[in-house]
């Protein structure tokens, strides 16, 4: 005989388990929104170099709570949609407001325009990427530059500028450039590589071991530079795998036979 009262206490352990909040990926989720933030703060008080490090301390703490989750099942719709709100504030938000403390405001209005079309073009590519994210059959790519790698290009920017001394008002129509770079890249349909379907899990050679520690050893000699020229080859790539899908249909076009003619 079926016990209904068991069963009922199951059905409602089940809810409550839909209901609930899985701590662990959450916590990288609010050390990035924290890191954000601080971004935001150490901006206001003129510190460009820890609101740059925060910036990308956010983005190491994005990329974990996403994996966290998937490897420990702990997958929800409540993590998705706080993940998609600290994006905005780490990677939209903080971004924006950092160069334009730091470099452009003395452009005047054209200075918050460029901020605000970085933080817009955040805003529509997560807006993008959640709504579109059962129907991409690719997951190799992503379409346009992510925006933790946006980020981490004006971060980079900013870093590099403080690191060598150079005021932002020496430098603000670079920054400006920068900023509207990578707002309008967010949005654009270029391609750039997502690196999914790496497996951490799978066994590797050798030397791909010698070149993680090469990379590590890289970025500890001089971070400022080497992220920035990391990310900003990053952000080109996407033009530079059009203009190359371009050219080999243009090859194509040309390889292939002429259409003949009915005799007409």
């Amino acid at each position: 005989m079926l016990d209904f009262r068991h069963t009922k206490n199951e059905t409602k352990r089940a809810r409550m388990r839909d209901r609930g909040i899985y701590l662990l990926p959450n916590l990288f989720t609010t050390g990035a929104l924290f890191a954000g933030f601080y971004a935001v703060v150490q901006a206001m008080n003129g510190r460009f170099e820890h609101a740059a490090v925060a910036i990308f301390i956010a983005m190491v703490l994005d990329g974990l709570d996403g994996r966290v989750a998937r490897m420990t099942h702990t997958q929800s719709a409540f993590g998705a949609e706080y993940d998609s709100l600290s994006d905005m504030v780490s990677f939209g938000v903080a971004p924006a407001l950092v160069i334009y403390e730091f470099a452009l405001q003395g452009l005047g209005k054209l200075g918050w325009i460029a901020a605000f079309v970085y933080c817009a073009g955040a805003a529509l590519r997560l807006a993008r990427f959640n709504t579109q994210l059962e129907t991409v059959t690719d997951k190799r790519f992503f379409q346009g530059m992510p925006s933790p790698s946006a980020a981490a290009l004006v971060a980079g920017f900013v870093w590099v500028m403080v690191e060598y001394g150079v005021a932002g008002h020496d430098v603000r129509w670079l920054a400006a450039m920068v900023a509207l770079f990578g707002g309008l890249t967010m949005v654009s349909n270029f391609r750039y590589y997502s690196g999914k379907e790496i497996n951490l899990r799978k066994s590797v050679p050798f030397f791909v071991i010698l070149l993680v520690v090469l990379a590590f050893i890289l970025v500890s000699t001089s971070p400022p530079e080497v992220l920035f020229g990391v990310f900003a080859l990053y952000g080109l790539s996407g033009y530079g795998d059009a203009l190359v899908q371009r050219l080999r249909r243009k090859k194509a076009g040309d390889a292939s036979p002429p259409l003949q003619g009915d005799g007409k």
